[in-house]
């Protein structure tokens, strides 16, 4: 019996996987398929590897969990030495959890623990952007601006400020990209004034949104920009690269593209490569301080956070791609990929942008490469794509809604780190056919 398809991936049904070997996975009916997406863009160092199998079950046979408050364990130091190592020495803390929705959850709750040990209980308030998405918590949901995914649940959400999304394709207001930067930086800041910034405990955003953008880097200097006005106003500066961090981006933090640093980041996907579910949030050694002299720890965890199987497979995960240098070969290879991509769909008017950093890309379709006009919502292009590549053989990630009220229609690429270079060659040419397929039937 087959299962339904979940909401918005464009399948009918879903075949039943039996096995996975690096790249690629395979069904029940022989078929053989290409992570081309990482699933969605998590599997970093693709499917059944021995290494980080034997890690698995090597502490699967010492135990499989030692609950955090009790006990801590070797695995969970090195990956917190790991993790904080990768942030610099202005950062010492890290709460573990098991996703990224929790790992931002936790990033709020962080947020409004610091500001109460620092008695200024009024900072409760969130800013986040449109077209964005921080999970499916109801608190990381309150930050998303996705319309799509909050609908059903408006009612219980928190109260949020929203300010515009950082899309230099599709600028707020059609504002010149030499002016963007200054105009979001503008926005944010008078939203912090008109608000108080007595009241507004943080701004979170993600330096390279994922699902409800289809890959939309910030322009250059806007990192920065936003920086300047938090620390102006005292507004905590929170990132959220659940699905852009972990070496994504061709760096191991997304915002090493920019000369800035969060207070807080909420990382996931990545970090353990989808061998078992695992987030952290990471934390500054000053917002830390203030928490422990007020209230003796960090209020925010759960019974398998820091759970040492959990652990040992991050460890793992992340001992390969230091040993193999694979951020290195994402940052290198990931400029190739981008522009043979490029190449690929250049023939195909409906192609108005292929954009993004290291092995995360994001290809958005238009009715009109001048006037950027989207394709109408019923016509289901991006899932359309999405589950002709996937008849094909390919996994990648359709979406839709980027460009406001049901449109827009973006594919995602976020392949394996050590996908090869065949396989790589492989992506962009089931890829190309596959759009063809459709644009072109």
């Amino acid at each position: 019996m087959s299962a339904h398809r979940p909401i918005g991936f464009g399948l009918d049904h879903l075949p039943r996987i039996v096995r996975g070997e690096g790249s690629y996975l395979f069904d029940t009916e022989g078929r053989q398929y290409l992570d081309g997406s990482g699933g969605p863009a998590a599997f970093c160092i693709g499917h059944a590897n021995r290494e980080v199998n034997a890690a698995i079950t090597a502490q699967l046979e010492r135990f499989a969990c030692a609950y955090r408050y009790l006990f801590t364990t070797d695995v969970l130091e090195e990956l917190t030495e790991l993790i904080l190592g990768k942030f610099g020495p202005d950062f010492g803390h890290v709460v573990y959890c098991c996703s990224g929705s929790e790992a931002v959850e936790s990033a709020l709750k962080v947020a409004l623990q610091f500001w109460h040990a620092r008695g200024l209980r009024d900072k409760r308030h969130f800013i986040a952007r449109e077209r964005s998405y921080h999970g499916n918590t109801l608190g990381a949901l309150s930050m998303s601006g996705f319309a799509e995914r909050r609908l059903p649940f408006e009612s219980s959400l928190l109260d949020v400020t929203f300010v515009s999304a950082a899309n230099a394709y599709r600028p707020a207001g059609g504002v010149a990209p030499a002016e963007l930067v200054a105009t979001l930086a503008a926005e944010l800041e008078e939203r912090i004034r008109r608000i108080g910034p007595e009241r507004v405990a943080a701004f979170i955003f993600e330096p390279v949104v994922g699902a409800a953008g289809g890959v939309v880097p910030a322009p250059p200097g806007y990192a920065e920009a936003v920086r300047a006005i938090c620390d102006r106003y005292d507004v905590l500066l929170i990132a959220d690269e659940v699905m852009c961090g972990a070496g994504r981006c061709g760096t191991w933090r997304a915002l090493d593209h920019e000369t800035v640093r969060a207070d807080i980041t909420a990382v996931a996907k990545g970090l353990a490569g989808g061998y078992i579910p695992l987030g952290a949030t990471i934390f500054s050694n000053a917002i830390g301080a203030a928490i422990v002299a007020a209230h003796g720890t960090i209020l925010t965890g759960h019974t398998y956070s820091g759970h040492t199987t959990a652990c040992a497979a991050g460890l793992a995960v992340q001992r390969i791609i230091e040993r193999d240098e694979l951020v290195k070969r994402v940052a290198v290879a990931g400029r190739t990929l981008k522009s043979t991509v490029q190449a690929a769909l250049e023939r195909f008017e409906e192609v108005g942008d292929v954009r993004g950093r290291g092995y995360f890309l994001g290809i958005e379709f238009v009715r009109d490469r001048i006037t950027k006009e989207p394709f109408p919502a019923q016509r289901g292009l991006s899932h359309e794509i999405g589950r002709r590549a996937f008849e094909n053989g390919l996994i990648c990630y359709p979406c839709a809604g980027n460009a406001g009220n049901g449109m827009g229609d973006t594919i995602i690429i976020a392949p394996p780190f050590n996908a090869t270079d065949a396989e790589l060659a492989e992506l962009v040419d089931k890829l190309a056919k596959s759009v063809g397929q459709v644009l072109r039937p």
